[in-house]
């Protein structure tokens, strides 16, 4: 009834699955700012600047994977993609209370688009698992 694809996920998953490829990439983008940070030297500390590097490339890194299995429909990456979509909605609300529009309204937009091709009806079906399976 919904509109698929052609590798039969449904179009709206795909917008989710866009929306969390567009955070992994904005991830990567503040790592690339933190790593030029570093090398000038305009950080505090600069072992607490590297932990803190390591921590976002390894959280760039799952929510990238994340975005990959949404595009392959795998039932786990529902929980955890909404999680990031709210997540995201709640740091793009705290970026334009302090007037950092540049980098909280596209926050504000990607999450909500996310959100919406996530919950979308052909999403949400197209995640689920059948009834009396259990996760391998």
């Amino acid at each position: 009834m919904g509109m698929r694809s052609a590798d039969g996920a449904p179009n709206l998953l795909l917008v989710g699955a866009a929306a969390q490829g567009l955070e992994a990439a904005g991830l990567f983008v503040v790592i690339v700012a933190n790593l030029i940070d570093l090398a000038d030297g305009h950080t505090y500390q600069k072992s607490g600047a590297i932990a803190i590097i390591v921590i976002e490339v390894i959280v760039a890194i799952g929510v990238a994977w994340i975005a990959s299995g949404i595009v392959r429909v795998r039932p786990w990456t529902r929980t955890p993609a909404v999680m990031t979509q709210v997540f995201t909605l709640v740091i793009a609300v705290w970026l334009l209370e302090a007037h950092r529009i540049a980098w909280g309204l596209p926050a504000l937009v990607i999450a909500l688009a996310g959100l919406a091709g996530l919950f979308a009806p052909t999403s949400l079906r197209a995640l689920a698992r059948p009834r009396g399976t259990t996760p391998r």
